[in-house]
């Protein structure tokens, strides 16, 4: 698998860097300022990687409520923060502009990301109203700029969102597979933390034709072993936050022990 190349392991553990509001956010205040969630990120930054996690996917998950595409202020401050915080990764990494696709893959091309993460296909419907989406601009956006090598988790069913037509998953995995080319299958909870249905996750695997299919929500240092045994990775947020609160920051102590956990998985897989 790609991801074995990627990120030199087996099952590897992508965990989300979460940045704090943004210029033009609800929740950004007067008193904040770009410098302060740069420095915020790095500190997570370096958290995240000291704990020992294999990559690392930055998203504006504290954008809300989401816009249906990023507005260029959202998108200028998550570049430039990236561009800061460059130089301090070390591991494979990815971005994510949450609800914005295009922007996603145009933002990966530029700042050179390994990854994207995003709701690249399908039509929803939540809170933010009605969601559509475009893949083919945006596998075709992604080779007009040369950035075929950016590798394209699909969301299987993004978190909080429904299918506007209700499908079996396995249907809606199966015609991702044939008709989108993704690099990896992302399977969620209901939200942000909640934990991912082992049969979801079994269901899609099934169907998955080989590609890597990632717990996507909730994978915790408790259920990792399990989330595990099936899917070929996870993307890991809340879980290593203090108190395993979604609002936390992330906490090096609670990375290491729960790598130690997957490292100790992987140990039985002769890894």
């Amino acid at each position: 698998m790609w991801t074995e190349e990627l990120f030199q392991v087996k099952k590897p553990i992508i965990a989300l860097l979460h940045l704090r509001p943004l210029p033009g956010d609800p929740l950004y205040r007067p008193e904040d300022t770009i410098e302060q969630v740069v420095r915020q990120g790095r500190e997570e930054l370096h958290a995240l990687q000291d704990g020992g996690v294999d990559g690392i996917l930055i998203a504006n998950e504290f954008s809300m409520p989401y816009e249906e595409e990023a507005s260029p202020v959202t998108i200028s401050a998550i570049s430039y923060i990236v561009g800061r915080l460059k130089e301090d990764i070390r591991v494979p990494f990815g971005v994510n502009v949450v609800r914005s696709p295009r922007a996603t893959i145009e933002m990966a091309a530029a700042v050179g990301a390994d990854f994207v993460r995003n709701a690249f296909s399908g039509a929803y419907l939540g809170e933010g109203g009605i969601t559509g989406t475009n893949v083919a601009a945006y596998i075709r956006r992604r080779k007009e700029l040369g950035a075929e090598s950016v590798r394209m988790l699909f969301k299987v069913n993004p978190e909080t969102d429904v299918y506007i037509s209700q499908r079996n998953i396995q249907k809606i995995t199966k015609s991702l597979v044939f008709q989108c080319f993704p690099d990896g299958l992302c399977v969620s909870g209901e939200n942000a933390g909640s934990e991912t249905s082992i049969d979801l996750i079994r269901q899609v695997k099934e169907v998955s034709g080989g590609v890597p299919v990632f717990c996507n929500t909730g994978c915790t240092m408790e259920n990792a072993p399990q989330m595990l045994a099936l899917a070929d990775g996870a993307c890991v947020g809340t879980a290593f936050k203090t108190g395993g609160a979604f609002n936390g920051h992330a906490d090096r102590e609670r990375v290491k022990a729960f790598m130690a956990v997957v490292k100790d998985f992987r140990r039985s897989l002769g890894n």
